[in-house]
This record gives C-alpha cells, structure tokens and sequence, in this order.
C-alpha cells in the first residue's frame, strides 16, 4: 500500500514558494557559483557538488542557459571572486520542532542576524550548533514514477538503501555519495526519474498541528525568503491541509 511522503509534499510546497520569488535563481547561481571553487572544476562530472548544484536549479526549473552562464562566470571569476562559505544554522520552532537552516553567506555576521531575528520574532529560538544536527542525516532521495518489483529490485542493486512506495510512485533513499549513480543507473535501465536530490532527513518527526502548524509554515518562509539561506529542513509532520 502506498506510503504518504512528507519529504516529497515539503519539497513540492518549497518548489512552489521557490517560483513566486524573483531571488530563486540567485539562490541557484550562488550555489553553482560556490561548487566551482570548492570542486576546482567547471565540469559536473568530476565534480560531485556542482553536480548536485545543477540538479538542484534544475529541480526549480532554472535554465540551462543561465546555469552555464553562472558556471562559465565562476570558472572565469567574472563576478569578483565573491568566497561563499556554507554555514549551518540550528534552532526550534513552534510546537518543539528542531529546525536546520543550510545558508551560502560572504558574510556570517550578517546573516547570523537575520536567522536569530527570524527565530526571536517568528516565535522561534536559535540553538547553539550541534543542539539539532544530530536529528538529521544527509541522503539522497530519488522519486521514480514506476514502483514495479523489477524497478525495486534494479534500485537495490544499484545501492539503495531503502524505498516507499507512496502516491506519486516510488521514493528511493541513498547515502549522499550513491545518489546519481542509482538515479543514473534507473535513467540507463529504462525507468522514469522524476526527481534526485540530496537533502536533510529526520531521524525521527513530531507531530505538530493547530496554530503551532501555522507558525511553523510562516517561521519557515521566512527563513526561506533570507537571501543567503539555501535549504530549510524540520522533523515536523504536518496536516495535509497545512502542506497544502
């Protein structure tokens, strides 16, 4: 029986708040931007984090004209040398959520700022670093549209860890580093691959609902709207009507 997948209607809610935002793909270019410096290569295939960047932008329909654009400026140094550093913030929201915000700053002081601003008036409040991290393990997460036994069983030797079946097919978990050579490996076998990204999974979630549920949503816009805060992640499991 199909599973219900919270991290795929949060990533969809995320997609969509993504596009009403003129800074998406700003967002996006400074992530391309960042993995070209720390992977010393413009080339996604002997870069395993641009690599990643690029799914990610794709994911939120950015170009590809300008992905190459950003990638060409990065490897050239066009845009100045900006040096972002990936910085990770930790906090509890409404309803005793854990809270982990991934940001690509050139200047922390700034955004340390604006992240403990949001928590104090958001009805939030900023943890000292390690105080939620241990909830969460990075994966990576594949959706494919078929959920046959033979797509189950070509993911498990590919290296899957796991799957669910839920309502848009199956959800596929990886360790970070086996991510596209499964989601690959399922492309060159036939099936359908709606969607591979790396993200941030629970290890276990809370159920928050009410108003609580409300202020968690909006605390985690506006984290979201901060321009150098890249992902939002909580171990909340909220209503549908919420997500929706």
């Amino acid at each position: 029986m199909a599973g219900h997948s919270k991290w795929s209607q949060i990533k969809r809610k995320k997609g969509a708040n993504d596009k009403r935002r003129s800074g998406v793909i700003s967002k996006h270019i400074r992530a391309l931007t960042a993995a070209v410096r720390s992977g010393g290569s413009g080339d996604p295939g002997g870069n395993l984090s641009l690599k990643n960047a690029i799914a990610a932008a794709k994911s939120d329909n950015v170009g590809v004209e300008n992905i190459d654009n950003a990638i060409k400026r990065a490897v050239s140094n066009a845009d100045g040398g900006a040096d972002y550093k990936t910085v990770v913030y930790e906090g509890y929201g409404p309803g005793g959520t854990a809270i982990l915000i991934e940001s690509l700053t050139d200047n922390p002081t700034r955004t340390v700022a604006e992240v403990r601003s949001v928590f104090t008036k958001r009805g939030g409040s900023m943890g000292n670093s390690g105080s939620v991290a241990w909830q969460f393990e990075s994966k990576g997460v594949i959706q494919v549209k078929e959920t046959s036994e033979a797509v189950q069983e070509a993911a498990i030797e590919l290296g899957a860890e796991d799957f669910q079946e839920t309502e848009d097919g199956l959800e596929i978990s990886t360790a970070p580093t086996d991510l596209y050579a499964v989601s690959e490996g399922l492309t060159s076998a036939g099936f359908t691959v709606l969607n591979a990204s790396l993200t941030m999974l629970p290890s276990s979630t809370v159920e928050v609902s009410g108003p609580d549920a409300d202020k968690l949503m909006a605390l985690i816009e506006y984290f979201e709207d901060l321009d150098d805060v890249q992902n939002v992640y909580s171990n909340a499991e909220l209503p549908e009507e919420v997500e929706a």
